[in-house]
């Protein structure tokens, strides 16, 4: 299972959805991990880019995980903060992104998983490859210094999870949790 341990707050509603039947304070967050995004319900009040504990131990400031949702299900404030959200995620833990780079493989005999990232095609996939059986990327600054015309790699990044995120139907996930399922059949009782 997919499970996140640390999320960043997009928004904080302390009064809930103007929708909602029952009035309580309620958080939008995205996970550290898998960019899972969860609706949590808060004990205290909580600050947008926030870093909260969501795992299974005692948690000081989640009471507990309504549900996950998915892109479109987020508020305006929310949609705006999630760039900054994932940015941040991604400075944090830079060698784990960096690291995609040095050891991304084939998924099929004509697709490599570089080629999924946005602005990057087979001349830029071949010289990171070429690049990388010299010497490990140990930045993402060594990586726009020794690949030639080098998009830059963490917006890359940045956006292949945005378009993660927002799309239902990708065939491959390099970085986010695919989307719940949702069963339309009908049941008979």
């Amino acid at each position: 299972m997919l499970a996140e341990d640390f999320a960043l707050v997009l928004d904080y509603m302390p009064k809930g959805r103007s929708t909602s039947f029952k009035e309580e304070p309620l958080a939008q967050v995205i996970g550290e991990r898998y960019f899972t995004i969860l609706e949590v319900v808060p004990k205290a009040e909580l600050k947008v880019m926030e870093r909260v504990y969501i795992g299974k131990d005692e948690r000081d400031k989640i009471e507990f995980i309504r549900k996950r949702i998915d892109f479109s299900e987020l508020t305006p404030n929310a949609q705006a903060e999630i760039e900054n959200a994932i940015e941040k995620i991604i400075e944090a833990d830079k060698k784990r992104f960096v690291d995609f780079f040095n050891n991304s493989s084939a998924i099929t005999i004509r697709r490599h998983q570089l080629e999924l990232l946005p602005s990057l095609g087979k001349k830029h996939m071949n010289d990171i490859l070429r690049e990388r059986e010299v010497k490990q990327f140990e930045s993402f600054e060594d990586l726009k210094k020794r690949v030639p015309l080098m998009p830059d790699p963490k917006k890359t990044v940045v956006r292949r999870i945005l378009e993660e995120l927002r799309e239902k139907d990708l065939k491959h996930y390099l970085f986010a949790r695919p989307p719940k399922k949702r069963d339309n059949t009908f049941r008979r009782r």
